[in-house]
């Protein structure tokens, strides 16, 4: 099968180059997400706090520092 020039379907996570996390970042990187926190740490300092966001679509939660969250709802 001649595949040159033909558009086909593939996983993020079977490329090989760039990293899949490189692709990630420049396809969606600047995206902005909305989540329900879940929790926060207790480090004291501000810049040190980071939040734990349930994101609706992710497997997982995510960890993000607090002074990066750009807005309440």
């Amino acid at each position: 099968m001649n595949l040159k020039n033909r558009w086909v379907h593939f996983r993020i996570r079977d490329v090989y180059i760039p990293s899949p996390q490189e692709l990630l970042d420049g396809l969606y990187g600047e995206q902005i997400l909305q989540g329900r926190v879940m929790d926060l740490s207790d480090n004291g300092s501000p810049d040190e706090v980071f939040v734990v966001v349930e994101v609706d679509g992710a497997a997982n939660p995510v960890i993000v520092p607090a002074k990066n969250i750009l807005g309440v709802i």
